[in-house]
């Protein structure tokens, strides 16, 4: 089976940490877990801080986990983010490497670019791009088989997450024959 991801929205704090917790509970990985939400004032103090040489538009640092703190200081990778037109973020997992990197850049651009660049349908993108920009946390998790997916769909449900959705690459159409040196999987 292809790798997916499961995404949804916190619309809290501490529901985001609790959600993290529990997919640490869990058995994930912190390098799966993905977590991005608007920045209120720290991304600032953070670029001018480390000067570092890092893609432009982002900014990171180690004293990021030490602000985020909390289940969310677990993820890997945690840092500031700026994406020039839309605002400051705090990033940690896969996410970050999406937003930071050429996606941004696509024609769409902006969070909903990196989104699409992680298998996110260009209309579900922009959906999230739209309710995090409003202050609610975007969430995922990458995984290995349908019982990590069923596994993070519970939690999210549980917690009370909103817009839960699993994506990955799509699969061949069934109707086309693999043996056709055409067939590309």
């Amino acid at each position: 089976m292809s790798k997916k991801s499961v995404f949804c929205i916190a619309t809290t704090r501490g529901q985001a940490e609790q959600i993290v917790e529990e997919l640490k509970d869990a058995g994930f990985s912190n390098n799966d877990v993905s977590v991005l939400f608007p920045d209120k004032g720290t991304t600032r103090d953070f670029a001018h801080e480390k000067h570092t040489k890092a893609p432009e538009g982002i900014a990171t640092g180690a004293g990021t986990g030490g602000v985020v703190g909390g289940a969310l200081g677990w993820l890997a990778g945690i840092g500031a983010l700026a994406i020039p037109g839309v605002g400051p973020f705090i990033a940690a997992g896969p996410i970050l490497a999406a937003l930071s990197g050429a996606a941004v850049g696509a024609t769409v651009g902006g969070i909903a670019g990196g989104l699409i660049g992680l298998g996110i349908p260009e209309l579900e993108a922009k959906r999230y791009e739209g309710k995090v920009k409003a202050g609610n946390i975007l969430l995922s998790v990458h995984t290995e088989n349908s019982d990590e997916i069923a596994d993070a769909e519970r939690i999210f449900e549980d917690a009370g997450a909103e817009d839960i959705c699993t994506t990955g690459e799509s699969a061949a159409p069934k109707d086309r024959d693999e043996h056709d040196p055409s067939y590309v999987l």
